[in-house]
């Protein structure tokens, strides 16, 4: 999958180069943009990103299973993103308050800057915010994404099934995260069962060794 990459100096201006981003506790992770973290694919360069300020987690409080949140995933294998780039989970994310609270953190006149970007992220945004997840995480960018799994102390090296698994293809640990996805099962083998969202610009079933897993975030299942 040919990496899109994303110029933020042309598309929203000098403004966009303090990385400034939208940070959310509690049931929420960090919402930050950068133009790599993308599925099958070696990262660009990315922009450093920080949390400057806090929102409201009120939509993710009914709490879910992880079999809830598995389900669901199985629902969408299939979905494809369209000859742009784009999917239904960008355009998700540009519709709800995380994509507009970023966007105007980071100077952007819209949360349209997320069109057409990387969505693996996304997905499992996505995921959490449609069952109800608490401590899912609400995120665009994988590495800030693992990093607030680690910060909250629900970050491990088990497969749990539900679990929120980060990949780093060449290693560095959380730093060197590029990908990220849903557990199914751990196959106890050295290999585990996922679904992971821009995949082959889809989202796909897939196995994948252990050996490429940077960590895993546990969300706060009931």
């Amino acid at each position: 999958m040919t990496v899109r990459t994303f110029d933020l100096t042309k598309r929203m201006g000098a403004r966009v180069a303090a990385g400034a981003v939208l940070s959310l506790a509690g049931a929420f992770g960090f919402a930050s943009l950068a133009p790599a973290a993308q599925a099958d694919a070696k990262p660009a360069n990315t922009v450093n990103v920080a949390p400057v300020s806090k929102a409201d987690a009120s939509g993710a409080q009914a709490g879910a299973s992880a079999q809830d949140v598995i389900n669901l995933a199985r629902t969408q294998v299939g979905t494809h993103e369209d000859a742009s780039g784009n999917s239904k989970f960008n355009d998700w994310y540009v519709g709800s308050p995380l994509g507009e609270q970023n966007a105007h953190r980071i100077g952007a006149d819209s949360a349209s800057v997320y069109k057409g970007q990387s969505w693996c992220d996304m997905f499992v945004s996505w995921l959490g915010q449609h069952t109800g997840t608490k401590g899912m995480g609400a995120d665009a960018y994988t590495v800030s994404h693992a990093k607030w799994f680690k910060k909250t102390g629900r970050f491990g090296e088990t497969p749990k099934p539900g679990a929120v698994v980060f990949f780093a293809w060449n290693g560095g640990g959380i730093k060197g995260v590029e990908h990220v996805g849903i557990v199914v099962k751990d196959n106890h083998d050295g290999t585990i069962n996922t679904i992971e969202g821009n995949t082959g610009d889809a989202v796909k079933k897939k196995v994948r060794d252990t050996s490429t897993v940077a960590g895993y975030g546990y969300p706060e299942y009931r």
